[in-house]
């Protein structure tokens, strides 16, 4: 009976030894699960981190991407400006290159100027160009009291001015054109006796010639004729007076 007893409490050692056994391996599977889903939850939260950290970075990224385009934007308008600013800036210069030789033009108006008249230089005043110009256009348009009028305010305004002789020959001129023979031949021997060595001279011997011959004083253009025969030869006046002299009767 001892021995009956002592084999039971074996046994049941036994079981509870094979008891223990069987649960360690249960108890240890619960562990291993545990820490795979933890595994699994933190590199779900590692991806979630770096999914997180990468959107970012994309985000970082187009941020920088739009900011590069806004600063091309920003380059391309620069450059336009500055193109536009040295246009301008020639432009400006350019006018105001233009300003100064308009406004040295215009000073000039107002300075004696050298100039040469009928092949004869001399100084030229301000407003004397114009004025002859406006006798010489009158004159031209046929009207010749006004004309010779404007021709003898320039003579009497500009008495130094080396178009004297030419206004004084055109005055005569003006007055032949109103028949006035008398007045037309004194302006021209003025001519004649003030300037015998401008080019005028001649010619206004020769119109002088002329005069005297429309009033019938053959004599006395003969000696004007000769006279320019005698004091301008081989000029072409000279010429012309010699054949007016083989063409008197």
């Amino acid at each position: 009976m001892k021995h009956r007893f002592s084999w039971l409490r074996g046994v049941a050692a036994a079981g509870m030894t094979a008891s223990a056994l069987v649960a360690l391996p249960a108890h240890a599977g619960i562990f291993d699960d545990d820490q795979a889903r933890q595994a699994i939850l933190d590199l779900r939260s590692k991806t979630d981190n770096l999914s997180s950290q990468l959107s970012a970075a994309q985000r970082a990224l187009l941020d920088q991407s739009n900011r590069i385009d806004q600063l091309n934007q920003q380059v391309a308008t620069l450059r336009g400006q500055n193109e536009d600013m040295a246009n301008q800036l020639t432009t400006l210069q350019k006018q105001q290159k233009d300003y100064y030789t308009d406004l040295d033009g215009r000073l000039k108006k107002f300075e004696p100027q050298q100039q040469t008249v009928d092949g004869v230089q001399g100084t030229v005043e301000p407003g004397e160009t114009d004025a002859f110009n406006k006798a010489s256009q009158e004159f031209r348009a046929g009207d010749f009291k006004t004309a010779a009028a404007s021709f003898r305010d320039f003579i009497a305004k500009y008495p130094q001015s080396p178009y004297q002789p030419t206004a004084q020959y055109w005055l005569g001129n003006a007055l032949y054109a109103q028949r006035d023979y008398k007045g037309s031949t004194a302006v021209w021997q003025n001519i004649v006796k003030n300037y015998p060595q401008h080019p005028r001279a001649p010619e206004a011997l020769l119109a002088i010639a002329n005069n005297q011959l429309e009033q019938g004083q053959k004599a006395q253009a003969r000696k004007t004729l000769q006279q320019i025969v005698s004091q301008y030869a081989g000029s072409e006046v000279a010429q012309s007076a010699q054949t007016k002299l083989g063409q008197i009767k």
